[in-house]
């Protein structure tokens, strides 16, 4: 299964500043504003320090990494270090002690795991202690996408997927590269009884082509799905190559055989032909 990361362009965000007035901040911290993880899947959360070149930092800095259930939200669990929430399921990207990435990995991506994500560092410059952070990134999570013909209905084509909640998760089902106009579009909200919500597109399954099926956020492509109808030649409906059984060539054995047998037959009839001849006196 194919999982993908949003696209984001990197911003520099300043945070902390020194608090002296016409003075300029020299750390930044960068960290993306939206991601999306497959179920199941690994992924990184990045994080990015940023010294200016007249700006060193005196000792390494200190990293935490909280994680929100919604941005609204002030109770946050400690990504890094892990709380128990998290142990054994958090590396950091890049071990090195110099390093300014300082990105940690989300291993074995689960439903609970969407929300919003902070990267802070405690950091000590000549100039003084202070603390720097990003500005949260958002993660959202989906899972396998079904897309083929309805169970009740074989004219009907359906693509469904679960997502965690955004509005701006969406469907798409094109034929040969154009967008179709869907018979029936949901979003099934099973928010009280699951962490996900159920995306639903149904069109018709008539015209012979290529059927894509696309899950979007904003312009970003997050995966797809694609049904040939009808399967291609030597591809069963599932999309699995059909193995045909081919016959024994016998004629072909028994050529291979008739030929020693024939050139023996010759040798002994061109030897009884010699005997038979009379000698010339």
């Amino acid at each position: 299964m194919q999982h993908i990361v949003t696209r984001w362009g990197w911003t520099q965000l300043i945070i902390f500043c020194f608090m002296i007035t016409g003075t300029r901040c020299l750390v930044t911290v960068d960290q993306p504003p939206l991601l999306t993880a497959a179920l199941g899947d690994n992924v990184s959360l990045p994080c990015f320090i940023h010294l200016s070149p007249d700006e060193t930092m005196v000792i390494l800095p200190v990293l935490y990494w909280e994680y929100y259930k919604n941005r609204t939200s002030k109770n946050f669990y400690k990504l890094w270090i892990p709380s128990e929430e998290y142990t054994g399921r958090v590396d950091l990207a890049d071990k090195g002690r110099n390093t300014s990435d300082k990105s940690v990995v989300l291993r074995d991506v689960r439903w609970e795991d969407s929300g919003t994500y902070l990267c802070k560092l405690s950091i000590t410059t000549r100039r003084g202690s202070f603390r720097s952070r990003g500005n949260k990134t958002l993660l959202n999570v989906y899972d396998t996408m079904a897309f083929n013909a309805t169970a009740h209905n074989g004219s009907l084509l359906s693509c469904e997927v679960n997502v965690t909640y955004d509005p701006r998760l969406v469907l798409s089902i094109s034929l040969n590269g154009y967008p179709l106009r869907p018979n029936d579009s949901s979003r099934v909200n099973a928010k009280e009884a699951h962490p996900f919500v159920t995306l639903s597109e149904t069109v018709p399954l008539s015209i012979h082509g290529e059927y894509v099926c696309e899950l979007h956020l904003n312009r970003d492509l997050i995966t797809k799905s694609v049904l040939h109808h009808p399967p291609p030649a030597g591809v069963d409906g599932d999309g699995a190559s059909e193995r045909g059984e081919f016959p024994e060539p016998w004629l072909l054995y028994v050529s291979l055989l008739l030929v020693p047998i024939v050139v023996l037959l010759s040798l002994l009839t061109a030897l009884l032909v010699c005997r038979c001849c009379p000698t010339s006196g």
